[in-house]
């Protein structure tokens, strides 16, 4: 692996991971200080939970961040359109797009930080394999300057962050049976299966119709870019499930209450 660290590279990463863990320190800070003058319910809390509640408030503000930044620059410019640049769709690359993995490195830092300080009260083992993982492609993509198209199109995923907190925060907040509790398991439902399932889908199918630009990675980058996202569609199968089961329990309720 050619190692892609120019002058560029030395200012952008250090600063942009820096950026990352400082976004999520002062989001964690600022969700504490209007959850507690906004919220009765959070008053109520436990220190654990209340912990819980900030971090969640920081992947949200990420999750929206970094799905804006992948949606733009996989859907809207023209950085991987066919045609568009001279090099291969696997070479392509942006300042931005090495940004917004700085960034993420950063948060998933500060995150797994907290997730194995407070372990397992902010998730199990599959949240640690989950930014394991995530910080082992995000280091990859950044070094080998290789793969940006299929990393962000993972990145994107991060859109149902969102849903998943919020349906946290009803639960939490004893709002389990309202409407909106609800309508946010059916968005999440809908969102989940396509950004996590049909668009993992995609990203497969558009990886084996350019497996000749795939097979000129390093070796490293190759299988990794074969693994990771399959593990990540296995384990976005088995949330799929496990929301499929909330929805159902969410509708039976509704149906009994009415």
């Amino acid at each position: 692996m050619n190692i892609n660290f120019g002058a560029c590279e030395r200012v952008l990463w250090p600063i942009s991971i820096a950026c990352g863990v400082i976004m999520s320190k002062i989001v964690y800070e600022v969700t504490r200080c209007f959850s507690s003058s906004r919220f009765q319910s959070y008053s109520r809390l436990s220190e654990s939970q209340k912990i819980e509640w900030n971090n969640r408030g920081f992947s949200t503000f990420h999750a929206i961040v970094v799905a804006i930044v992948s949606f733009y620059l996989v859907v809207i410019s023209d950085l991987f359109k066919d045609g568009a640049h001279p090099e291969l769709i696997i070479d392509r690359k942006s300042v931005v797009s090495d940004a917004i993995f700085g960034i993420s490195l950063g948060y998933f830092i500060y995150d797994l930080r907290m997730i194995l300080w407070l372990f397992p009260a902010l998730g199990g083992v599959e949240y640690i394999v989950h930014h394991g993982l995530s910080l082992y492609s995000f280091s990859l993509a950044l070094l080998s300057g290789q793969a940006h198209l299929y990393i962000l199109m993972v990145l994107f995923s991060e859109i149902t962050t969102p849903f998943v907190n919020l349906r946290w925060y009803l639960d939490l907040s004893g709002l389990k049976s309202s409407k909106l509790y609800l309508w946010n398991g059916i968005a999440l439902t809908l969102g989940w299966l396509f950004a996590r399932i049909i668009l993992f889908f995609f990203l497969f199918g558009h990886m084996y119709h350019n497996f000749d630009q795939v097979k000129t990675m390093f070796t490293l980058g190759f299988y990794s870019l074969l693994a990771v996202p399959s593990t990540l569609a296995v384990m976005n199968i088995f949330w799929f499930w496990k929301i499929l089961r909330g929805l159902k329990k969410a509708l039976s309720r509704k149906t009994h209450a009415q």
